[in-house]
């Protein structure tokens, strides 16, 4: 028996917002979407050509406000081939949440909090 991830899910309180900080921040585009007939909901798969995992940004029409996150002691961690390109369009759009210079990594928050491990190629 063989699992394969395909996707993960973030709830999301402003789904044009998120799409855009997606898109700018880590190149992820929508692939598909699923709309309730009823307007309850809008579940977007965004994704790129790196790989064929998707992120599942979900919008609930009865949650206008944002998440709690709790502790926020999780997060999805992406590798990038530059580095350097990365952190200064990162730093240029204020989202970077915290460094660990030791590790030589770093991690943005989006626009409900979530945080994104940005990963050198090593």
């Amino acid at each position: 028996m063989r699992f394969r991830m395909i996707h993960e899910n973030f709830n999301v309180s402003d789904l044009e917002t998120s799409m855009a900080f997606y898109e700018k921040a880590l190149g992820l585009k929508e692939v598909r979407r699923k709309t309730a007939a009823d307007g309850s909901f809008i579940i977007v798969y965004i994704a790129n050509d790196e790989t064929d995992f998707e992120l599942e940004l979900t919008w609930l029409a009865e949650h206008p406000q944002k998440y709690d996150l709790g502790e926020e002691e999780f997060h999805l961690a992406f590798r990038v081939d530059d580095f350097e390109a990365a952190h200064a369009l990162h730093e240029s759009m204020g989202c970077i949440a915290f460094e660990n210079h030791d590790m030589g990594i770093y991690f943005i928050t989006d626009p409900d909090g979530y945080w994104l491990e940005i990963i050198p190629e090593r």
